[in-house]
């Protein structure tokens, strides 16, 4: 009887090991969208980095979107010289990067002030929420 209960146990936790070593979320892929509301050199730095080690990390299975809304907006817009070429790297990796509409309504910003590859999304906040009811990871960036 012991044994029966020592291989069930055993069992068990061979099944939650195997479990914690697959990718999450739809398809077998981690899903992370990370929240930027910053503004400034050190801060946009620090979400770049973020996102480059989050999905070196977890691997080819990882979709990725950053969310810029409010101060976030200067991430994204065409006169962040210093980011442009790290964010279009990872836009060529598969990374989306998404402006909130009603921050560029807001300051006046048309989708040419933006950087080649970026989108939009309706509503900053509304697409977080979103993301997180389908069951993607949050991480929010800058503070």
């Amino acid at each position: 009887m012991n044994w029966m209960i020592l291989t069930a146990v055993c069992g068990a936790v061979g099944l939650v090991v195997s479990a914690g070593e697959e990718p999450q979320g739809a398809g077998g892929k981690h899903r992370v969208c990370f929240e930027f509301v910053s503004q400034g050199g050190e801060q946009m730095e620090s979400v770049l980095d973020n996102v480059e080690n989050a999905t070196t990390a977890l691997g080819p299975h990882t979709e990725t979107m950053v969310i810029a809304h409010g101060p976030g907006l200067a991430l994204l817009m065409n006169t962040n010289k210093a980011g442009a070429k790290r964010i279009g790297s990872l836009i060529g990796k598969g990374v989306v990067f998404a402006v909130c509409e009603n921050t560029m309504k807001k300051k006046g910003v048309t989708k040419a002030d933006l950087l080649e590859g970026v989108t939009t999304v309706d509503s900053g906040v509304a697409e977080v929420v979103r993301r997180q009811e389908a069951g993607w990871s949050y991480v929010k960036s800058g503070h």
